[in-house]
């Protein structure tokens, strides 16, 4: 079991990485790949619980359509040549509802930080300091805004790759089905299945320390963060909480989805294509995600 260290630990950890720098300013994150809206850094409230909780198995119609939808999208022409991993599942009851290469090897560009977070939020009090500010804040920042330079200061001040599968291995998470070489994923050796990013966050929900501040710092579908100007106007819109992923011919999106119908739904996308443009990976993206949060007549397929 991942014993939790103390507060002052950890700051003292980050004081010996800094080599006595000034303190980061929260307020001005280095941002992923491409620009985002600029957002408030105080924490949100914790999200209603609007969505019901779902115990009996879904109707296989249900997922018999979304599971068409899906590979509908992902044969045509723009799409069909990449590698996509797709994984979906139901939070409460664990099954499988859509699930692509799930077991296969990604490159999941920020999608890594995901792990960075959760295995912070498994050693340290959310409240440990980090230079002038706390763990829970600098998880938010990491996450919401997709911050390259917080995460690798995690990634180094927690101990770097062993450290992490060590904290996030009871949770479920195969140390296996990982490879992380950086806290940011920007690094093309970092390799992840989409089964293993979607057990992170159902292990997260289910027994990991923290999850009240990971959820928070997760970006929501039209509203905040890197998914501030995307899925509008869409079924996704509000309902999906999900970290982005961006780097040149990598796309990603995992998270939560509080589906009215089928209760929590654990979302993981990631596509590789090198020979196509970020636009049309996004629009892939997204499109999937709308498929895994809109509402089903499964009575009349």
């Amino acid at each position: 079991m991942v014993k939790r260290l103390q507060a002052s630990g950890f700051a003292l950890t980050c004081l010996l990485l800094t080599g006595g720098m000034a303190p980061m300013a929260i307020a001005n994150p280095q941002p992923e790949t491409y620009a985002v809206n600029a957002v408030q850094l105080t924490p949100e409230p914790p999200p209603s619980a609007t969505a019901p909780t779902q115990t009996a198995a879904l109707p296989a119609a249900c997922t018999a359509q979304m599971t068409n939808n899906i590979n509908g999208i992902l044969q045509q022409a723009p799409y069909r040549n990449g590698k996509w991993g797709v994984h979906i599942e139901s939070l409460a009851t664990g099954e499988v509802l859509y699930s692509r290469n799930a077991d296969e090897f990604f490159i999941p560009a920020s999608n890594i930080k995901l792990f960075t977070t959760a295995a912070a939020l498994q050693l340290y009090d959310p409240q440990s300091p980090i230079r002038s500010t706390n763990l829970s804040s600098w998880v938010y920042t990491t996450n919401l805004r997709s911050d390259n330079a917080y995460a690798e200061t995690l990634f180094r001040g927690i101990g770097g790759t062993a450290a992490i599968q060590n904290a996030l291995e009871p949770l479920g998470v195969n140390r296996g089905a990982f490879r992380q070489v950086d806290g940011s994923g920007l690094s093309r050796q970092n390799l992840a299945t989409p089964r293993a990013i979607a057990t992170t966050l159902r292990g997260m929900h289910q027994q990991g320390y923290g999850y009240d501040v990971f959820l928070r710092s997760l970006p929501v579908a039209g509203q905040s963060g890197t998914l501030t100007n995307r899925l509008r106007s869409t079924p996704a819109f509000g309902i999906v909480r999900a970290k982005t992923g961006t780097l040149n011919g990598v796309r990603a999106l995992s998270g939560y989805v509080d589906h009215s119908q089928f209760g929590t739904l654990i979302v993981s996308v990631v596509v590789n294509h090198p020979g196509q443009t970020g636009q049309v990976l996004v629009n892939g993206v997204d499109n999937i995600m709308v498929q895994a949060a809109r509402q089903y007549n499964c009575s009349a397929f």
